[in-house]
């Protein structure tokens, strides 16, 4: 199932998510990270929530997450998104309570379990890099 881009509405970019959206270019994941309390962000946020610092500063992470949890998704919610799809909600390596909602490509549901080790790949469109996630083998 591979099929998660297509149809599917993209993210307004602005100045406090666009290095989320674009570092795909760069074949990187970013969250924004307390330069105080080394705390990942996400979403972004003009202050830390632990130490309420606004010294954020968007910082690489190895792209290694977990699964969480997922489901697949049946009902075609645009006239051309094509179903089924994976949806999925995994926590980085770096930082476990930090957690995205995303897509599992490249698998079906029946090969996903949770606790399963993911990592990322990105697909473009119209300049925005979607973070997908696929099972490492």
């Amino acid at each position: 199932m591979d099929n998660t881009t297509i149809g599917r509405p993209l993210p307004r970019l602005d100045d406090t998510n666009q290095f989320f959206w674009t570092s795909g270019a760069k074949g990187v994941l970013q969250f924004l990270r307390c330069d105080n309390c080394k705390q990942y962000i996400h979403p972004p946020s003009p202050t830390c929530p632990k130490c309420l610092s606004v010294d954020l500063t968007p910082h690489e992470v190895s792209g290694s997450a977990s699964l969480e949890t997922f489901t697949v998704n049946y009902q075609p919610w645009a006239p051309d998104m094509p179903v089924p799809y994976i949806i999925a909600i995994i926590s980085i390596d770096e930082q476990p309570s930090v957690r995205l909602t995303t897509n599992i490509i490249n698998s079906t549901a029946n090969d996903l379990y949770i606790g399963q080790k993911v990592r990322v790949t990105f697909k473009e469109r119209e300049g925005v890099w979607l973070p997908l996630f696929e099972p490492i083998k």
